[in-house]
């Protein structure tokens, strides 16, 4: 038998590794595109700064004081040596409080008095270029009245949990009082946050024990029947999903998907009808979002296989569940993984949930936006570089003259960098977002754009391409031009609407400039 030396088997180990890197390197960097006319633009891929496009990135939570200060906290960063703001990584701000909150009286709107609480934040949010997101809750079996006192005294039914504690009202929300005046404060919100520049997402649902979707109760559980309560899970969910879609269609909109949604339950095993449930939702124009990613006894199999049922058909936002700043024994997790005193095991297992569902977003929470810097900010910027999407053309294939008035093929391929995807596809949005080219004059001027609409950024994942070609008629009158390259929000007259992922020399208005061309 033939045996091989020392050296012959460093040789052979060698050989093979260098085989893996390349096929590696083959799988991350495609091939150029072949058979193309013109020339051969690559743009520089940007890998780590945080852009801030809609339902993608870092989500800060709304501080309950309002204060400015909040928004200038510093956080030390031992990997950069120096402090940052949570502000500078976030593309939206999240507030959850009560019903009350934001409508204490009837016809009174708390984010139209600039002596609120409410309207400072919102205001300062927005002035920082931060658009906001919302959730109300109207339950009170853990925290006390959040349904405004005006829907009681009006006589809506509600469930009380203990005599002891009287403010704890819980109305019930099939109850027609209760919807009354909630489809009136939703119709008076959506007066001022339907607008996509303002709002990132509202949560249109927020019922249940902390607006979670879960400990939802429609009678007295000493009476309830488990066919009324099916019978009004269904109802309510149809109700109060038709009433957000029809006042926020420009939004998105988000549900929880639980395994117990619109339960009195909170825990335990899945109820059959939670499936269909969801479903109504998503088949109205719902989107998803998780408030226990972390917590294994919460979010456990069946959210998981749910998250993947939708991936890429509707967008995933997550919030932790374990608060690690003194509020949660997060150690006794059954997954036996975090170990007290090391906020940064939570956060971990925050992120490998989050990369599994292949999230978009992922959540600043108050009180844990420190360790996220100080203890796993190499998450932080993990994220930011993998997460979500990260979109940018690696290929672009141009004439450097043409004829003016004549026909020009432009050959074009995209790259999506991130694990999430653009959800370009939800109702709220309806398919608004292009590939456009365009000729820019000497000033940066817009003369001509091109839509491709054969381009659809929706389909656009990770490890996979996506090569279009595009006819142009150029029809500008002879002279010194350049092309430049935008994903255009068509609903804003075709204004660059999606940052690019790229390094590179872009217009104030966010074109990328690609080459120069000569119209002849």
């Amino acid at each position: 038998m033939k045996t091989l030396n020392f050296k012959s088997i460093l040789s052979q180990i060698a050989m093979t590794l260098m085989c893996i890197m390349v096929l590696a390197c083959q799988k991350d960097e495609p091939e150029e595109i072949t058979k193309a006319e013109g020339t051969l633009v690559k743009p520089n891929y940007n890998r780590s700064t945080m852009f801030r496009n809609p339902l993608n990135g870092w989500v800060m939570y709304g501080s309950g004081s309002g204060s400015a200060s909040y928004w200038d906290t510093e956080y030390y960063v031992p990997d950069l040596g120096k402090k940052v703001k949570a502000i500078d990584y976030a593309s939206a701000c999240y507030i959850r409080t009560s019903w009350a909150t934001f409508n204490p009286a009837n016809g009174v709107y708390a984010w139209r008095d600039p002596n609120t609480t409410i309207y400072k934040m919102i205001k300062a949010a927005n002035d920082k270029g931060l658009p906001i997101a919302l959730r109300f809750v109207a339950d009170g079996q853990d925290q006390g009245l959040n349904t405004p006192q005006f829907v009681i005294d009006a006589g809506a039914k509600y469930y009380l949990a203990d005599s002891k504690f009287p403010d704890r009202k819980s109305p019930y929300p099939q109850d027609p009082v209760f919807q009354q005046y909630y489809a009136k404060f939703i119709q008076a919100l959506a007066e001022d946050f339907n607008d996509p520049k303002r709002t990132s997402f509202i949560d249109g649902y927020g019922l249940g024990k902390w607006g979670e979707g879960h400990g939802v109760i429609y009678e007295d559980p000493n009476t309830a029947t488990l066919a009324n309560t099916e019978k009004y899970k269904t109802e309510v969910m149809d109700w109060i999903t038709t009433l957000y879609a029809r006042y926020f269609t420009k939004v998105p909109l988000m549900m929880t998907y639980h395994r117990l949604i619109a339960d009195p339950a909170s825990g335990g095993s899945v109820n059959a009808n939670s499936t269909r449930l969801l479903e109504m939702a998503i088949n109205k124009g719902y989107s998803l979002r998780q408030d226990a990613f972390g917590m294994t006894d919460y979010y456990q199999t069946w959210e998981k296989n749910f998250a993947k049922t939708w991936n890429f058909k509707r967008p995933v936002i997550m919030e932790g569940g374990w608060i690690t700043s003194g509020t949660h024994r997060y150690w006794i997790d059954p997954s036996g993984k975090y170990r007290e005193g090391h906020p940064e095991d939570v956060r971990q297992g925050e992120f490998d949930s989050s990369a599994e569902a292949c999230v978009n977003m992922m959540d600043f929470r108050i009180g844990d936006i420190e360790s996220w810097f100080s203890k796993a900010f190499n998450l932080t910027q993990r994220f930011i570089s993998e997460g979500g999407y990260r979109l940018y053309p690696d290929q672009v294939y141009l004439p450097e003259k043409i004829n003016s008035g004549s026909e020009t093929t432009i050959t074009h391929r995209w790259r999506n960098m991130g694990w999430g995807y653009f959800p370009n596809n939800i109702p709220q949005w309806n398919f608004k977002y292009k590939v456009a080219f365009a000729l820019l004059d000497g000033s940066n001027n817009v003369k001509k754009v091109f839509l491709d609409t054969n381009a659809e950024p929706s389909t656009w994942l990770k490890n996979n391409p996506a090569r279009y070609e595009l006819k142009a008629n150029v029809g500008v009158p002879a002279g010194g031009y350049t092309w430049a390259v935008a994903i255009v929000d068509t609903t804003k007259e075709n204004q660059p609407g999606i940052k690019l992922a790229v390094n590179g020399d872009l217009t104030p208005t966010g074109w990328l400039k690609l080459m120069d061309v000569a119209v002849q």
